[in-house]
């Protein structure tokens, strides 16, 4: 019962400091009871499977966790209108289940090298983990643990140097002081060193604080300009009206909504994440002939020096010489079709830019790793309407710019927004300010769409630019470079957002470094690994000699 209770604690703290409901604070600590419980139960417990147990209870653990601060899947639906289980019971389960591997890990290493060298492999092997789920194909970050502070932008103003996995090892290296401090003075009851360890301890917690907030008072970057930028919210269901209104009809709403608020000059008119067609997608070998597109640009027409940029559902053919990627299907007439979820930017006169989402929602855009997992699973994808196939997508971001005026718009598509290293490669091609095209409203009025939000302030911090945000159904939002919101709107209003957003260039350390903890824990996890595999060989008993055999006569 002690070291159930010690799990359930740690699932507690963990789960009330996450955003956008919780009190981030308690994750300084929220590692520290199953700390104990591992290493109570592997120097003192009578348990007899003592892995095993350290397994489940962790994973109970992670398990509640994830349901708590993730369980709004559930309000995903499917066609039929059911809430789809597969939208969280895969993410939940195998989610919890890669938490408590690593965690297993470390109880295997510390057990092995002793508890100094433990812990250092904790802190390496849980930042790994992080680095690869920023970037595997069943890629899911939604918890790592430097995301945690998005609601308190003052606190973490240092991220423009870090990033958000800089806020990671800030929490894990607090979490093992706090074990430490605890285990020390257990040890030993010497009242002195417990006053120094915990001093040292606020240290670690209030000087990045108070770094931050010294950055937050006397930020001074000047901007190169401004654009004027008008959010566009349709409110379009995703489940019904997006797939049975007409094309045409999503377009003229989308279109009135852009004319009804458009007073004084407008330099962009940003639509959210596939805005259009509404059903099926626009061929983009047809671009410059698409009857919707070209509807756009006679819109823009009458709003001189104008842009439109705004999220479609878009593919492409290819004859069989063509075919440029493992994602595009053989259609009846022997060709091959790519599908994708686009950003383009739509000018008169000029032919239209189109960019393709480079991070996909696993089960829903992308089947992880389909060579290897489609022969075993079959078709396996999450269907929530519209495709349900692995999408295309660009290997590289790109900027839209234009001759109107100076803005440099990075078009980050829906859930590309919680890539921190992935964002800056906007900025490394010349992007002065990030609009977010999102359909937050799969989920229904849950946490989804608030966490995905406050997200963004975390890219806004790390790379100093400013963000224009447009969502279907809320919540659309300017976002300063400072990670405040100026301005947002409520979930499922259809409405606008007026934004005056200012253009930086200045690059941060940040953008240049990426994820550099990350790299360096990769670099130490390698060295810990290496270090054990040479320590074991170096203690390995020699081999006996042979036994002598004494005849005698």
């Amino acid at each position: 019962m002690k070291y159930l209770l010690l799990s359930l604690i740690s699932a507690m703290l963990l789960s009330i400091s996450w955003p956008t409901y919780g009190i981030p604070f308690f994750i300084f600590f929220a590692l520290v009871p199953l700390l104990l419980m591992e290493h109570d139960i592997t120097h003192f417990s009578k348990i007899k499977n003592k892995s095993l147990t350290i397994f489940g209870l962790t994973y109970l653990c992670f398990f509640i966790w994830n349901i708590v601060t993730t369980g709004w899947l559930y309000g995903a639906k499917n066609p039929d209108g059911s809430h789809s289980m597969m939208a969280v019971v895969f993410p939940v389960l195998f989610n919890s289940f890669f938490y408590a591997a690593i965690f297993q890990l470390f109880h295997y290493y510390k057990k092995a090298q002793g508890t100094y060298f433990g812990l250092v492999f904790f802190v390496a092997i849980w930042m790994v983990f992080e680095k690869v789920h920023l970037s595997w194909e069943f890629t899911w970050p939604w918890l790592n643990l430097g995301n945690v502070f998005s609601e308190y932008p003052k606190m973490i103003q240092w991220y423009d140097t870090l990033g958000a996995t800089g806020g990671s090892f800030w929490i894990l290296l607090i979490n093992v002081y706090v074990f430490y401090t605890i285990r020390i003075y257990e040890a030993g009851r010497k009242r002195k060193s417990l006053i120094t360890n915990i001093a040292v301890l606020a240290a670690f917690i209030f000087i990045p604080m108070g770094i931050s907030l010294l950055k937050y008072n006397n930020f001074e970057e000047k901007p190169i300009g401004q654009v004027n930028v008008l959010m566009l919210q349709p409110d379009l269901d995703p489940y019904n009206e997006k797939y049975s209104k007409d094309s045409l009809t999503i377009l003229s709403e989308l279109l009135t909504l852009a004319q009804e608020n458009a007073t004084g000059q407008v330099d962009y008119f940003i639509g959210p994440e596939t805005s259009l067609p509404g059903y099926g997608s626009i061929s983009e070998r047809g671009f410059e002939q698409s009857l919707l597109l070209n509807q756009v640009k006679g819109f823009l027409s009458s709003h001189p020096k104008s842009i439109f940029a705004t999220g479609i559902s878009s593919h492409r053919f290819y004859s069989r010489d063509e075919k440029e990627s493992n994602t595009a299907y053989q259609t009846s007439a022997g060709s091959f079709v790519d599908s994708y979820n686009s950003a383009v930017q739509i000018i008169p006169n000029q032919k239209v830019e189109v960019y393709h989402k480079g991070k996909l929602v696993p089960g829903v855009e992308l089947f992880p790793y389909i060579n290897v997992l489609k022969p075993l699973l079959g078709d396996s994808m999450i269907d929530l309407g519209g495709t349900t196939a692995s999408l295309g997508m660009d290997p590289e971001r790109k900027v839209f710019t234009n001759s109107f005026n100076q803005g440099k718009l990075a078009p980050i598509i829906c859930y590309e927004s919680i890539y921190g290293e992935f964002v800056t490669d906007y900025i490394k091609k010349g992007a002065n300010f990030l609009a977010i095209m999102t359909n937050d409203s799969w989920w229904g009025e849950t946490q989804g769409h608030e966490q995905l939000m406050s997200y963004a302030k975390l890219r806004a911090i790390e790379t100093r630019r400013e963000i224009a945000r447009a969502a279907n159904s809320g919540i659309s939002a300017h976002i300063d470079a400072r990670g405040e919101v100026v301005a947002d709107t409520f979930y499922g209003d259809k409405t606008t957002l007026f934004a005056k957003v200012n253009l930086y260039e200045k690059v941060t350390f940040y953008t240049k470094a990426g994820d550099l903890l990350s790299r360096l824990s990769i670099f130490v996890l390698g060295f810990l690994v290496f270090y054990t595999l040479i320590k074991k060989y170096q203690n390995r008993k020699p081999p006996e000699p042979p036994k002598k055999i004494v005849i005698k006569r």
